[in-house]
């Protein structure tokens, strides 16, 4: 099954555009989880499985930012790959490493998130250059989501200095990969700042076919009211992700398990019209 096809399976199949970002930090889980756990990463575990189970229902694919679990020292990869495999295999799964280098380099990355992990996605930067996509062709059932603009401040700083041939860095990049994307089988997406809301339509002009990864809702200031219209008819299938504003959402009557679920709940009905152009 190709990329795209599984996405649109789980956009589809579970009613949603949502993605659910996986930030655990030790010291941010519930008491609770920290009591259970005989170590920070047995807890790590505990707390990423708890949130998979609850959020299931509401949301069509999982973003483990590899940085929080490289943070756990000797056991990360073991914690990373215990958690992305206990993901249901009808979800997106999308090692967000931001990682991007040239030939051998990237072949390792490439074994390490496809081959062992398993990832359908990996995130990576291209600012180093198109050829560093390369060692990643040919895996038609998966995906390259390409920093194209960020939804932090310094986006400023690269994405959005202007070219002589562009408006700006972000509008070449997706022009290069929508020239990219036919003579490359694994499929091309980009990343998107939700924060940058008034920008994605222009830039998606320049790609249209390129599956879409949103992030920056919540904590970094991003609104699902500004996605909407902006999104509307669009053939690029997105996914908007929400990491801390759910996984660390407010306890809900003494429960914060309830306060996970009414979060991720919440942002599946606010995307419902979005996600009603794919189902």
């Amino acid at each position: 099954m190709r990329y795209t096809e599984k996405l649109n399976t789980a956009i589809r199949q579970h009613k949603s555009t949502l993605c659910v970002g996986l930030d655990p930090v030790y010291s941010r889980l519930p008491q609770s989880i920290r009591d259970k756990g005989d170590n920070t990463a047995d807890a790590v575990v505990h707390f990423c499985k708890e949130v998979i189970d609850i959020t299931s229902d509401h949301c069509a694919a999982y973003k483990p930012n590899l940085a929080f679990f490289e943070a756990l020292g000797t056991s990360a990869f073991k914690v990373l790959k215990e958690v992305c495999d206990y993901i249901p295999s009808d979800k997106i799964v999308i090692a967000d490493a931001k990682r991007g280098d040239i030939s051998s380099t990237a072949q390792r990355y490439r074994k390490t998130f496809f081959d062992w992990l398993n990832a359908d996605a990996i995130t990576l930067n291209p600012l180093m250059g198109f050829d560093t996509l390369e060692p990643f062709n040919g895996y038609p059932g998966k995906a390259l989501y390409i920093l194209t603009l960020t939804s932090n401040p310094g986006a400023d700083d690269f994405f959005l200095q202007p070219l002589s041939s562009h408006s700006n860095v972000s509008e070449y990049i997706a022009e290069s990969l929508n020239n990219l994307a036919d003579d490359h089988e694994t499929h091309l997406g980009m990343v998107v700042g939700a924060t940058k809301s008034s920008m994605i339509q222009q830039i998606v002009s320049h790609y249209p076919g390129g599956a879409l990864l949103i992030p920056g809702l919540g904590k970094q200031g991003g609104r699902v009211s500004d996605l909407l219209d902006i999104l509307k008819n669009q053939s690029a299938l997105p996914l908007i992700n929400a990491s801390r504003s759910i996984i660390y959402a407010d306890a809900v009557e003494g429960s914060w398990q309830e306060g996970v679920r009414r979060a991720a709940e919440s942002y599946q009905k606010e995307l419902k019209p979005l996600t009603e152009q794919y189902v």
